[in-house]
C-alpha cells in the first residue's frame, strides 16, 4: 500500500469526508456542472474519473476492497482535505466550481 496511513485511518477519514451516496454521486456525474470542472486530458476530467471510481468503492464491501481501491480512497481523502482547507467562495458557494470539484470527489461541502 502506498499510503503511510493504516487502513483504519483511511476508512475513518473516508467515512467522514465522502458524504455523498453512490446514487447522489452518480446523478451528479451526469450533470453539466460535474463535467465543467477539473483538469482534463482532452476528455474526462481527473475528478470525474475519480467520481466513477468512488461510486464503485462505495458499492463495495469494506472486506472486498482491493489494494488499488484503498490507495484511491487515501488519494480522495487527501484531495478533499486540501480542497476544503482552501475554503470556498465568499458568495454563491452552491453554484461554484469549488463545490462542483469537491462533489466529483464525493464530498458536498454544503451538507
Amino acid at each position: 500500500m502506498s499510503s503511510s496511513k493504516s487502513r483504519e485511518q483511511i476508512w475513518s477519514e473516508w467515512r467522514d469526508l465522502v458524504n455523498m451516496s453512490p446514487k447522489e454521486l452518480e446523478d451528479f456525474l451526469e450533470t453539466e456542472e460535474s463535467k465543467s470542472v477539473g483538469d482534463d486530458d482532452g476528455g474526462e476530467s481527473t475528478g470525474h474519473a475519480s467520481g466513477r471510481r468512488i461510486v464503485k468503492i462505495l458499492r463495495t464491501n469494506k472486506d472486498d476492497l482491493s489494494d488499488d481501491q484503498w490507495d484511491h480512497m487515501a488519494k480522495v481523502t487527501g484531495y478533499i482535505k486540501r480542497h476544503t482547507a482552501q475554503g470556498g467562495p465568499d458568495e454563491d458557494a452552491e453554484h461554484s466550481a469549488w463545490r462542483y470539484s469537491l462533489m466529483n470527489w464525493g464530498h458536498d461541502p454544503l451538507k
